[in-house]
């Protein structure tokens, strides 16, 4: 089991590490290669995952509801342990909603559970995403028009990827497959990024960045568990839907800090070291579900 554990979770690490060693030695500048995985790569993939003839999204509604309880109920108990900590929950309440489940959660669920893990993967990162966006965006700027998100590339390619699924239309073979090849470009682009990113932060508030760490995955964990519990989910997902409590913070949560001036150094640091942690908490997340 170890050695399992070790071989799934190794890509993910040494592609990240790579980004790291990377990003200190040269410090190059990735914004270009991020903005092109974002509005190009990653909506590929979702669009290839939800589009293909053998997705059916009604078999994954009970998944769809319990990911969403899962983000919503990250939300609700971390703003509870924010006012009891003092801290503000504008600054803590997002980084334990909106965990990794793009650049981490996506190639976790393959490597882990194989190409047919894709798809539910999809689904979980389709919510979050979505709820990011939108009550994300709007948690940190109540002023924010929440129009602007159907803008979002990877939202259309949600949208579109549905309609061409739910309507049971069969794109071209040829078309698909270069929609694939597009969409495999961004894990790896991915798990670099982080790496990259990861090498440039830096850590101004230890203990809050510590407990955020902690927090994260202890509440998704639990919420994870109890979700399975209550929600009849096929075994597959079951354990998708824990390796998704156990997963750290998601990069964007600093990057709408920045965006909105919201403490983005106290974000910084949850994220960092929640990202360095993660090498402890899904090797136990794994565990638990294989």
């Amino acid at each position: 089991m170890l050695l399992r554990i070790v071989s799934i979770l190794f890509p993910l690490f040494a592609i990240t590490a790579i980004g790291f060693l990377v990003g200190r030695r040269a410090r190059p500048d990735l914004s270009h290669a991020n903005k092109l995985n974002m509005d190009v790569f990653v909506p590929a993939l979702v669009f290839g995952a939800l589009a293909n003839k053998s997705f059916h999204i009604a078999e994954y509604l009970p998944l769809l509801g319990a990911t969403f309880v899962a983000v919503v109920g990250s939300g609700l108990l971390a703003w509870g342990v924010a006012k009891i900590c003092g801290v503000a929950p504008r600054t803590f309440v997002p980084p334990m909603m909106f965990n990794n489940c793009g650049n981490l959660g996506l190639p976790l669920a393959v490597l882990a559970f194989g190409d047919a893990a894709l798809a539910p993967a999809v689904v979980m990162f389709m919510v979050s995403n979505l709820l990011h966006f939108t009550f994300g965006a709007w948690l940190l700027d109540h002023n924010i028009k929440l129009l602007g998100v159907w803008r979002v590339p990877s939202v259309i390619a949600t949208l579109a990827g549905l309609a061409v699924g739910i309507a049971g239309i069969e794109l071209w073979e040829p078309a698909m497959l270069a929609i694939k090849m597009l969409g495999d470009i961004s894990i790896p682009m991915m798990l670099f990024a982080l790496g990259v990113r990861i090498s440039e932060s830096r850590i101004s508030a230890l203990g809050l960045g510590v407990a955020g760490a902690l927090a994260r995955p202890a509440i998704g964990l639990v919420l994870s568990a109890l979700l399975i519990w209550l929600v009849p989910l096929p075994a597959r997902e079951q354990a998708l839907l824990l390796v998704f409590g156990a997963l750290p913070p998601a990069v964007l949560n600093y990057m709408f800090a920045e965006r909105y001036n919201q403490e983005p150094e106290k974000v910084a640091s949850m994220v960092l070291i929640g990202n360095v942690l993660a090498v402890l908490f899904l090797p136990l997340a794994l565990a638990i579900s294989l």
